[in-house]
């Protein structure tokens, strides 16, 4: 029996026991996480002072492994060679101070206090390197210099710490100065330039000693992202970025006394001399390294610095006998024609194309101009020139892609009439805008599809609200033109295309139209290779941009142009699907169209031989307008007649009921058009439809060239009976306006 002093007493010893047991414990835990967390101090301390005795400083390694970088043919024809170090070593004493004092504010403001390592920056390095983030970091200048000088450009752990020891034992044994000069050496700046010495000629054509801090903050800025930042070739992104990071420098000068605030003030920046041509890259094959360069760059799948210290062997995608193809066209139907001595406007024209396989996304065909050396701005891969009506058939993919309707309920389609009076006010839109068809022309109530023949302005402009401006505009960067594009967010003008692209772009663009909505991105890198490793690169076919059902129907109304449009110029034994564009004053004019196995991208720009600035096509060749519908048309008719030359005739494989493409012929009403002013083009009430005809006409302002293999027109959908007999939507409502210049 227990007593309750024996109870009590066991139970005061079953409490200290447990109680005892448990602080035991704790502590115990606590002891050993200390000593854990201080043992593996240890070791690692240990470690690191093991790891950096055993790695010493090595030998220079910068000019002795630097190699050319080889380009080929897709047929493995060398065309080009690159690479070689362009670099010119001069003392610290020959940069100006306030060119050294740029770049320790740019890159390391604490370099002349530190022990050449920044531990932070070490480890976000460490950390974007194992999670794939590429190689954004913090390395201070002796980091860079050694990482330039003594090792290689590779972003791997290994590489990393050797980098930290080196870097250590550089700041012991080498001077502050010796290490910024080693460094200035040794900086890659783009455009193959090496060193500040290299970088000063590139940039700005003196030597370094001429620099003064404003030029040196731009070439500060431009370390940190070489192909970005290059003002000759930046988009205006990088633009914006390369301003803010060249204010970045100078503040921080201010900020470290090596600037007066006064002259901060007054500084201005300084835009860098037009690029000069590497060596060697005479022709189209500058053209061909150039885009070869910036894709694989942009990319991600090789560096600039990787790129620039050379050892690749670089295939392209380029069809030798395509390319002559397009060479051939570009010089009988329009170079030869040209007479710039005595036609000072023959002297502006500026052709580009690019010729894409849109099955496999590769470019085939490029076409950049005169020549690298000669004309150094590639015409196939500028984005400063509008594209007009090119971009008409983005606002219908749009329509079609986000099921969209006309003001009063009617779903667009092909066969969708619209109200084709020129001048005519657009409805629904935030902003006035009566924009002209060209030459003034009112086509009264036509379809979709022949407002796409004719490249009518007053129905795309219309169609273009009813779609939705950011609908079309987020259409137009889903299938290929970039966010950043200006314009794209500019009303309903975007119908027009007065945003600027590429042929490249385009190509891509309409590439993917015919490869059933599955986005194209050209390229013309098939394949990378350094010391047998390949590089990894991105496919060209992406996913789906927009649905088969509405690339198919675009491809369908396409026909349409073609074979009884502005485009019938470019007719050929196959299918063929396209659209013309002439932009405001003419100053570019275009078609991009293609068959189902070849999509090519002509543009023709004008641009002033002294100034460089746009100028009119019109008169060009001796023949007045120049449109899409001429020499651009003629030029794709011409070399896609020889680049499928001896193959059978192809047709489009279409998985839709609308357009010019599977409409039988059949005889419709006569309409003609008339260039008499609109009775009251703001007129809000509805009108009965009248149904267009679509006997063959042209453009006024792209009058139909004769084509090489004519085929009868096509006629395009009737009235759908299911709208036939709804009120046509007027697109009226608000002030007649006097609209912006016409587009064809």
């Amino acid at each position: 029996m227990r007593t309750r002093n024996g109870a009590g007493t066991g139970g005061s010893r079953g409490g200290r026991a447990k109680g005892n047991g448990r602080g035991w414990t704790l502590g115990r835990v606590l002891r050993w996480a200390l000593g854990c967390a201080l043992g593996v101090l240890v070791l690692g301390i240990g470690a690191f002072v093991a790891l950096y005795f055993m790695v010493d400083v090595p030998d220079a390694n910068a000019a002795a492994t630097a190699q050319a970088n080889v380009y080929k043919t897709a047929d493995g024809k060398v065309i080009a060679r690159t690479g070689e170090i362009n670099r010119e070593k001069v003392s610290l004493s020959q940069i100006p101070v306030a060119v050294q004092h740029d770049f320790v504010a740019a890159e390391n403001k604490t370099f002349y206090s530190d022990k050449g390592v920044d531990l932070k920056g070490m480890a976000r390095g460490v950390y974007n390197t194992l999670s794939g983030h590429g190689t954004q970091g913090g390395s201070t200048i002796t980091q860079q210099y050694v990482k330039n000088y003594y090792l290689d450009q590779n972003q791997t752990i290994s590489r990393k710490a050797k980098e930290l020891i080196i870097s250590l034992k550089v700041d012991q044994e080498v001077s502050k100065s010796d290490i910024l000069d080693g460094y200035l050496n040794t900086a890659y700046f783009g455009r193959g330039a090496y060193g500040v010495q290299a970088a000063a000629q590139a940039y700005y054509g003196v030597d370094v000693s001429k620099l003064d801090a404003e030029q040196g903050a731009y070439l500060a800025s431009l370390v940190q992202a070489p192909s970005q930042y290059d003002w000759a070739v930046a988009g205006p992104e990088g633009k914006k970025l390369v301003t803010a990071r060249w204010n970045y420098v100078l503040d921080n000068m201010v900020g470290m006394k090596w600037m007066d605030p006064a002259a901060r003030a007054k500084a201005t920046f300084p835009v860098p001399i037009a690029p000069k041509p590497l060596p060697g890259l005479t022709g189209q094959s500058g053209y061909f390294v150039e885009l070869a360069d910036h894709q694989l760059e942009s990319s991600g799948a090789i560096t600039d610095a990787q790129l620039a210290a050379g050892g690749w062997t670089i295939t392209l995608s380029i069809d030798p006998s395509k390319q002559r193809d397009l060479q051939n066209a570009v010089k009988t139907e329009l170079t030869s024609q040209l007479d710039p001595k005595d036609r000072k406007t023959d002297a502006a024209v500026q052709p580009g194309a690019v010729s894409v396989d849109p099955k496999t996304g590769y470019v085939v065909a490029l076409y950049g101009g005169a020549g690298y050396t000669e004309h150094y701005v590639s015409n196939a891969t500028r984005s400063d020139y509008q594209v007009a009506s090119t971009f008409k058939p983005i606002a219908f993919a749009s329509a079609l892609e986000n099921h969209a309707t006309t003001q009063d309920g009617r779903p667009i389609d092909a066969s969708t009439i619209y109200d084709g009076t020129s001048g005519r006010p657009v409805r629904g839109a935030s902003v006035p805008f009566a924009p002209p068809n060209e030459d003034g022309v009112n086509y009264g109530n036509i379809t979709v599809q022949k407002a796409m023949d004719d490249s009518v302005n007053s129905v795309f402009a219309q169609l273009a609200v009813d779609a939705g401006l950011d609908k079309v505009a987020n259409t137009a960067v889903g299938l290929g033109m970039p966010s950043s594009t200006q314009g794209l967010h500019d009303g309903p003008s975007i119908a027009l295309g007065t945003m600027g692209a590429s042929p490249l772009t385009m190509a891509g663009i309409y590439a993917t139209f015919d490869h059933h909505g599955q986005k194209v991105t050209p390229s013309i890198v098939k394949s990378a290779v350094r010391n047998g490793t390949p590089a990894q690169l991105p496919h060209p076919i992406g996913g789906q941009a927009v649905s088969r059902s509405t690339a198919d129907a675009v491809t369908s109304v396409l026909t349409g142009v073609v074979n009884s449009g502005t485009g019938s110029a470019a007719q050929q034994k196959s299918d063929v699907a396209g659209k013309t564009g002439t932009s405001d004053s003419d100053k570019s004019a275009w078609f991009t169209g293609y068959t189902p196995d070849l999509v090519t991208s002509v543009g023709l720009f004008g641009q002033d031989a002294r100034t460089g600035a746009q100028v009119s096509l019109s008169g060009a060749g001796g023949d007045g307008r120049v449109n899409g519908g001429t020499f651009p048309a003629q030029i794709w008719g011409a070399y896609t007649q020889s680049a499928i030359s001896g193959e059978d005739a192809e047709h489009f494989d279409l998985d839709t009921d609308q357009g010019a493409g599977v409409v039988p012929d059949a005889p419709v009403p006569s309409h003609t058009p008339s260039s008499a002013p609109p009775s009251s083009p703001a007129s809000t009430g509805p009108s009965a439809p009248t149904v267009p005809s679509h006997t063959p006409s042209t453009h006024p302002s792209e009058p139909p060239v004769p084509s090489r293999s004519p085929k009868p027109p096509v006629s395009p959908n009737p009235p759908n009976p299911t709208t036939s007999g709804q009120p046509v939507d007027p697109g009226g409502g608000g002030d007649e306006q006097q609209g912006v210049p016409g587009f064809g």
